[in-house]
């Protein structure tokens, strides 16, 4: 787990080139604190800082070189199947027609490298981990990178011409002194309807995120990106096997998944919610590991906060050496500026990951897991019933639209709440297919409130594109939904937050459900055996009697503290402050952010804390990195 960068140009001398990358080095180090590298050559520097995992020899450290000293490589993630694939390399070669390859180190970089030299741009098929890298032929002068299939490890760059540069942030590019950035406006909408950006897109125009399952060549000053792999290609895979025989399949995959995420050279633990995703972690690690495992839960005196209860029933069963972080509300106040600090883009999300990275690192951890993904791909959450209803009510299709626009009408003249103003404006709509209810499923604001605050509302634009590109197969609606979810709210919020946030402390975090064999397989399972009854049951039915009832029946909770009440009081002059500022950047509609923050501190129903911290976040964000408007 690392960080990395490069600039190719034809523009900067290699002195100049050299000084850039170590600027963006060391804007990096949090992510590498035990190693820094720098590699030049013709019009290429490459940089990277090291946060040693596997191999902790100096031997491994990188820009690595192939044997044949052909290939440079800087790489960040894990490969976590290396062990199989370096046998696999060195038995192919009897008899292949490829040579040997002489391996150096114990390290995965140097197996990408060999994976690369036998199979080019193939090795990403043989490739199972979270990675992004990038490969520079020393002959040919290209460069070959690629990104992770599920996006876990970040990969942004910015292409102009005769100038190529990249990062494993956005914050290394903002500061490496090639050109003065911009808030990139038309995207504002965007970030206020989703609390995010979508990649390939970012807050800032100039700097793209390659996206997930995608890699880049970049040859003769041209950058050309082409997918190798997509969620929804598995949706359409039939599976004629029983409930039973998905249930042993589902467990079998699930506990490999488990046990290649335990490669590591230091110590490890996991993150501990008490919640089904991360008790099921928990147990499978405990399944495997010799040591007892390291856990950690964060614990509120305020029970209707704390969910310590659900993490000691787990720690207790599986005897793990348990953390319980207990935290006062006051305790999470004072790191939140440290929080908004390490945000290198900015997000609805992110402060609570901080917290728990920033307590598990200093308890002497170094890599954690994480029950990331469950959700998204069992259909954990309350809108998969929802848009799985939706999409199922017959009636909404065969009434006329003026009858569904009275019904709008009515819900809207009930009680004021976000729910009724969403159920109305889905009344609304024209056409009632899943690619148009998704979006608003998943939006902060409706249309309606959007055209209030900004001045040009293309916010739905990018969701509604990837909602669209995926057909809906009436057999598999849940997968449909899981690979909106996997392509919007998991890859662009909850990944890129965890990412950010862990590797802001050094902390690195494997996510056991996104592992893309359990994905694959998952996918392809009608909605009759994935939705028969409760959320998730598919998944508590695999893993048999690892957990006890009470985890299994236990009401969803997630991570929430008092920020309604902190916004109006402790918090209160800095969202005040921040939001006066953002209306006077101009980039919403005059007075638009002032409002919305009145109606707020007003207890108005439709303005709740979620509604106005992102846009704090927006202009905190703005200002911290100096991001110039126009």
């Amino acid at each position: 787990m690392c960080g990395i960068n490069g600039i190719i140009s034809t523009q900067h001398s290699q002195q100049d080139r050299e000084s850039i990358v170590r600027i963006m080095n060391d804007r990096l180090k949090h992510r590498g604190p035990n190693n820094d590298g720098i590699f030049s050559d013709k019009n290429i520097t490459l940089g990277h800082r090291r946060l040693s995992i596997i191999d902790l020899s100096e031997s491994a450290n990188q820009p690595f070189f192939s044997h044949d000293k052909k290939l440079v490589i800087v790489f960040n993630g894990e490969i976590y199947n290396y062990r199989e694939l370096k046998l696999e390399l060195q038995r192919a070669a009897q008899g292949s027609g490829h040579s040997t390859y002489f391996f150096k180190t114990n390290s995965d970089t140097e197996v990408i490298l060999a994976a690369y030299l036998r199979w080019g741009n193939q090795c990403l098929n043989h490739l199972t981990g979270m990675f992004a890298f990038a490969i520079y032929n020393l002959e040919t002068g290209t460069i070959f990178a690629a990104r992770d299939q599920m996006g876990v490890k970040p990969f942004y760059y910015h292409n102009a011409e005769n100038l190529f540069v990249f990062s494993s942030e956005v914050r290394p590019i903002l500061n490496s002194g090639i050109k003065t950035f911009k808030l990139n406006t038309e995207l504002v909408s965007e970030y206020i309807q989703y609390q995010t950006i979508h990649a390939p897109n970012t807050i800032v125009k100039g700097i793209k995120q390659l996206l997930p399952g995608h890699y880049l060549e970049y040859i003769n000053n041209k950058a050309t990106i082409t997918e190798y792999w997509k969620p929804e290609h598995f949706v359409q895979q039939p599976n004629e096997f029983s409930y039973k025989e998905n249930c042993t399949k589902v467990f079998e995959l699930l506990s490999a998944s488990v046990q290649r995420r335990l490669v590591s050279d230091v110590p490890f633990g996991a993150f501990l919610s008490g919640g089904i995703d991360s008790s099921i972690v928990v147990a499978l690690m405990s399944k495997v590991s010799n040591e007892k495992v390291n856990t950690f839960n964060v614990s509120f005196d305020e029970s209707e906060f704390s969910e310590s209860r659900y993490a000691q029933l787990i720690a207790k069963k599986y005897d793990t050496k348990h953390h319980e972080i207990k935290l006062k509300p006051n305790d999470f106040l004072k790191e939140l500026p440290n929080a908004l600090n390490a945000m290198d883009h900015p997000s609805g999300d992110g402060p609570n990951t901080f917290i728990v990275s920033k307590a598990t690192k200093n308890a002497g951890i170094t890599m954690a897991l994480s029950g990331i993904g469950g959700d998204e791909l069992f259909a954990g959450y309350e809108n998969f019933k929802r848009l799985k209803e939706l999409q199922e009510k017959w009636w909404l299709k065969a009434m006329p639209n003026i009858a569904l626009k009275m019904g709008g009408t009515l819900v809207k003249s009930g009680k004021r709440s976000i729910g009724n103003e969403k159920i109305a404006e889905i009344l609304n709509l024209e056409d009632h297919e899943l690619k148009n209810i998704y979006p608003l499923s998943r939006s902060v604001f409706t249309t309606k409130e959007m055209n209030v605050l900004v001045k040009q509302n293309n916010a739905a634009q990018t969701v509604s594109e990837i909602a669209a590109s995926i057909n809906v197969n009436n057999k598999k609606i849940l997968s449909a939904i899981s690979c909106m979810e996997i392509k919007t709210y998991l890859q662009n919020v909850l990944l890129r937050d965890t990412d950010q946030m862990s590797m802001a402390v050094a902390l690195e975090v494997r996510e056991p459900f996104l592992d893309h064999h359990l994905v694959e397989f998952v996918l392809g399972i009608n909605d009759e055996q994935k939705y028969p009854a409760t959320p998730k049951k598919l998944l508590v039915d695999s893993i048999g009697d690892l957990l006890p009832k009470e985890i299994i029946d236990r009401p969803k909770m997630g991570f929430t503290l008092p920020w309604q009440q902190w916004l109006k009081t402790e918090l209160k002059s800095f969202c005040g402050d921040n939001l006066i500022k953002l209306d006077a950047k101009g980039v919403l509609k005059p007075n638009a952010a002032k409002n919305l923050w009145d109606r707020f501190l007003n207890d108005d129903p439709l303005v709740t804390w979620s509604r106005v911290w992102h846009l704090v976040v927006l202009n905190d964000w703005i200002d911290k990195n100096n991001i110039a408007i126009n």
